[in-house]
């Protein structure tokens, strides 16, 4: 195994976003088997049996960490994982990895925790939209089939 390097010490600023504890496992158990620059190819269910966890607790991790911009879906099995996070074979791959990204993704940006805590807000608040509507159409339902 090679040496990797990351570019900043940002786990102070990871334990502020209050995320769920399967996703600071998720985030640690995919640091650690992603290549180099952070890109991992790996399935939900792989990440399950790695981390003893159901599937359910896997996606609901993987969610909030892509909500909280720390690993990013790129497509089904593929992974990116913030490049102030992912690991690299030097200290100037790590540093024009984070050169090279949009500010709003850094860590260290202002504001990041809290953009962090409105998209998770906003999910929440959509999921609860969406169990409103089906309780709707549960009791028109019902209505329908008691007229």
């Amino acid at each position: 195994m090679s040496l990797h390097f990351a570019a900043v010490n940002a786990e102070g600023i990871v334990a502020d976003l209050d995320l769920l504890p399967a996703a600071y496992r998720a985030l640690l158990k995919l640091r650690a088997h992603s290549e180099p620059g952070g890109r991992i190819e790996i399935d939900q269910v792989t990440i399950a049996g790695m981390l003893h966890l159901s599937r359910a607790a896997v996606n609901a991790a993987m969610r909030d960490l892509n909500l909280a911009q720390l690993v990013m879906k790129q497509r089904a099995g593929i992974y990116q994982i913030n490049a102030m996070l992912a690991p690299y074979l030097s200290p100037e791959d790590a540093l024009a990895a984070i050169k090279a990204m949009p500010a709003e993704q850094r860590l260290n940006s202002p504001g990041f925790v809290d953009r962090y805590k409105s998209a998770a807000a906003a999910y929440q608040d959509q999921l609860e939209t969406k169990r409103r509507e089906r309780d709707k159409r549960k009791r028109r339902q019902v209505l329908k089939a008691v007229s």
